[in-house]
């Protein structure tokens, strides 16, 4: 006679998980705490992530996929429309959704603006995320998850579980990993065991350069900036215990005006921009790289679909 399973045995499950809030509300860095390494493009000024970043938790009793769609805004380009049917497909796609709210900013017409679309959205159970913890005291923190339970009930949605966490600080995120992977499907491991993300690898290259070109410009260029790797391949003729990798990449930017911004006095800017990159490059890939950097003007590019399709969106 088959003996019953012992209860200890629990069910593996997987599947994906996406957070979502307004640009800045700390999804990125959620998901890079989470998944322990690296892998979605951080900054800090809004509207950094374009494409659909996953992470990959793996646990032993489970595997949480981690989908890390841009913040859904009022768009005012048609690049601004295009991410926002990006985040409602998403949406529609996963098992959980985290809702991120910042504890340390009140509830605004932004946040009301996601809820009320997310309140569509009858079928997935819905998580909301109180992030940044470490930046307000307990007070204020109890405050802001009242109001949050509230916007709750203002608007029909039952929240599956409302959580405060610092990714910063590392509090309750492995917390946080739980309730999500309790909301899981139960179905076997979705990739193999140790992979990370399963964007294409000239992709995360191409947002480690954005990123590195975002940080310390002013503040009119976040959007202009795009990247593309045009080639990565391994320089010829060197001893194999002295690998290169040679990546020749161009930043895009919208007006000839911005070329000097991103040059800086003498090309020193774009030289940090390239060696901050390389490090983060380098750590990614395992492997010392030669970044060749070019800067071009492709003119307003964010309101251009022929445009928009060559740089990948």
């Amino acid at each position: 006679m088959d003996k019953a399973p012992s209860s200890s045995q629990q069910p593996f499950r997987a599947g994906f998980a996406c957070f979502v809030g307004r640009p800045n509300a700390g999804k990125s860095t959620l998901t890079n705490a989470l998944v322990g390494t690296k892998v979605a493009i951080t900054s800090n000024r809004p509207q950094t992530t374009r494409h659909t970043v996953r992470g990959i938790v793996h646990r032993p009793d489970s595997q949480l996929v981690l989908v890390d769609t841009p913040g859904l805004h009022k768009p005012r380009t048609l690049l601004g429309e295009r991410l926002n049917d990006v985040v409602r497909t998403t949406w529609a796609e996963v098992d959980v959704i985290g809702f991120c709210l910042p504890a340390d900013q009140k509830i605004g017409p932004g946040d009301r603006f996601i809820a009320t679309e997310l309140a569509a959205i009858k079928k997935t159970p819905k998580v909301a995320v109180v992030t940044k913890t470490d930046l307000v005291d307990s007070k204020a923190l109890a405050e802001q998850l009242l109001a949050v339970q509230k916007l709750g009930q203002e608007l029909g949605i039952e929240w599956a579980e409302i959580i405060p966490v610092s990714a910063t600080a590392g509090k309750q995120v492995s917390l946080l990993a739980d309730l999500l992977v309790g909301l899981l499907p139960e179905s076997p491991p979705l990739y193999p065991e140790g992979e990370l993300t399963d964007e294409p690898e000239q992709v995360m290259v191409a947002e480690l350069i954005r990123e590195a070109a975002l940080e310390g410009v002013r503040d009119e260029l976040p959007h202009s900036i795009a990247v593309v790797v045009e080639e990565m391949l391994p320089r010829e003729d060197r001893p194999a215990d002295k690998p290169l990798l040679d990546i020749h990449a161009n930043l895009y930017i919208e007006r000839p005006s911005q070329k000097g911004i991103i040059i800086g006095p003498k090309g020193a800017r774009l030289k940090e921009v390239g060696m901050k990159s390389r490090k983060h490059i380098e750590a990614l890939l395992g492997t010392p790289v030669y970044l060749d950097l070019h800067v071009k003007v492709a003119k307003d590019w964010q309101r251009d679909p022929k445009q928009l399709r060559r740089l990948g969106f």
